[in-house]
């Protein structure tokens, strides 16, 4: 089995592609070896030592270096962890491990809001936003729209990239205010 390995615009994320589907559907986000047990692989990354971070999404793992840890002595050892996971057969998740709840940030409520604006937003952070983000390594999941503000989850790679400041403002709040007009802002949360 080969697993390819792409780097990602945060420096101290690699997306690792192990030619397979990992996750059927959705995404799930490791923050902690504690956040890891429901999941054997995402345990065994962080058991390496020096991972900040896991994140599933559809088709790749992308794993986050703890601060100061060089990749060039990290990613030998997660490629080990990944290639035995995938060699022995075993599961993503533990049995009853509720795996596929995914306890999401809390949600704005935004039942005030226009429903066909809500609408043609999500469409556009689902078709456009989604898709652009996940080839960098990571998922960004809508979380409410209030008072022309879009609200925004990063995980994987996005969650504490240098660049994702930019890539909210200058990429997609450009992107939402052009299709959207509505649109005045888009904030992480």
């Amino acid at each position: 089995m080969l697993i390819q390995t792409e780097p990602t615009p945060n420096p101290a994320t690699l997306k690792f592609l192990p030619g397979r589907a990992v996750m059927d559907s959705g995404t799930r986000d490791f923050a902690s070896y504690e956040d890891a047990a429901a999941s054997p692989l995402a345990a065994a990354i962080f058991s390496i030592g020096d991972v900040e971070g896991v994140f599933f999404g559809r088709d790749f793992i992308s794993v986050t270096a703890a601060p100061g840890v060089e990749w060039r002595a990290l990613k030998p050892q997660v490629l080990e962890v990944l290639l035995d996971h995938f060699a022995s057969g075993a599961p993503l998740f533990t049995a009853g491990s509720a795996a596929d709840i995914f306890i999401a940030p809390e949600e704005i409520d935004d039942s005030g809001a226009d429903p066909e604006v809500v609408a043609q937003i999500r469409e556009l952070i689902d078709t456009r936003v989604r898709p652009a983000v996940a080839r960098d390594g990571g998922d960004i999941v809508y979380r409410g729209f209030k008072d022309g503000t879009v609200f925004l989850a990063l995980h994987g790679a996005c969650s504490g990239c240098p660049s994702s400041t930019m890539t909210l403002k200058q990429g997609i709040e450009s992107l939402l205010k052009h299709y959207v007009p509505e649109v005045e802002a888009v904030q992480a949360v």
